[in-house]
């Protein structure tokens, strides 16, 4: 059986196929492009429901929460994709590939609201780009389908550690000294 040909795409490509796209976004790495699909509306729930608290608890500080329209890069592992929430501490380091200034390379905290369908890739190869990004000091994975959310934390030796936090909890983020309960993230969200 022969394989038909895939076309791979630069990462100008990919910039200009994301510039042309007003309706889909699009995930890219090594030269592949993926559609992004859209959320439920727990997920959307779940990730607006971040978002709020982390504005109202970032105000003041040299922090800001942005929503899943920031486009992030790994410049390590050059995967572009679309958090559900970013956290970004200090100035925007934008990629400079991207002459718009549409892609930031510095996010101290991401989160990425887990599906069934998305929980391995977030876990796992997501996970790991994220991890090669010297900014990141903190991935939150909050599940979707129960009351539980995962802080991986890179320790001050490097390696990384992870945390779980159920309702009742309050979500430390030592990176951004500030606490989430767990209940807030999940008002109104889980039917």
């Amino acid at each position: 059986m022969t394989q038909s040909a895939h076309h791979l795409f630069t990462f100008h490509d990919y910039l200009a196929l994301e510039a042309d796209s007003t309706v889909v976004k699009h995930e890219y790495f090594s030269g592949q492009v993926w559609a992004m699909s859209g959320g439920s509306p727990a997920h959307s729930r779940l990730a607006a429901n971040v978002l709020g608290l982390l504005s109202e608890l970032l105000r003041g500080k040299p922090c800001q929460a942005f929503t899943s329209d920031l486009r992030i890069r790994a410049r390590a592992t050059g995967l572009a994709t679309y958090p559900d929430v970013s956290v970004i501490c200090g100035r925007l380091e934008l990629d400079p590939e991207d002459a718009k200034g549409h892609t930031v390379t510095n996010p101290r905290v991401l989160f990425e609201v887990s599906s069934p369908s998305t929980d391995a890739y977030d876990r796992g190869d997501k996970l790991a780009h994220y991890q090669s990004t010297a900014s990141v000091e903190e991935v939150v994975f909050v599940a979707q389908e129960r009351c539980e959310v995962e802080v991986v934390r890179r320790e001050s030796d490097g390696s990384w550690s992870r945390h779980v936090f159920r309702d009742g909890d309050s979500v430390a983020l030592r990176s951004l000294e500030c606490e989430l309960l767990v209940a807030l993230i999940y008002r109104d969200a889980l039917a």
